[in-house]
């Protein structure tokens, strides 16, 4: 299957900072780097997202306690 590709511009200056970054790693270029960091941020907000509020983790809770699950 092939991968689709797009192009997205960031400053020369932060390229730089990537390339020192990632030089002597297994990342073998900026795009690959920049693709792996967006991929992990976007998982931990979908995880988050996911998450209960605290407000409703508390009603699970009265709700358990109320059938008896939970003292």
């Amino acid at each position: 299957m092939e991968k689709e590709f797009t192009d997205v511009s960031i400053p020369t200056s932060l390229y730089k900072k990537i390339e020192g970054k990632i030089k002597g790693s297994e990342i073998t270029s900026v795009s690959s780097y920049v693709a792996k960091v967006l991929r992990e941020s976007l998982s931990k907000e979908e995880a988050t997202q996911e998450a209960l509020t605290k407000e409703d983790e508390e009603k699970v809770k009265k709700r358990l306690k109320a059938l008896g699950y939970i003292d």
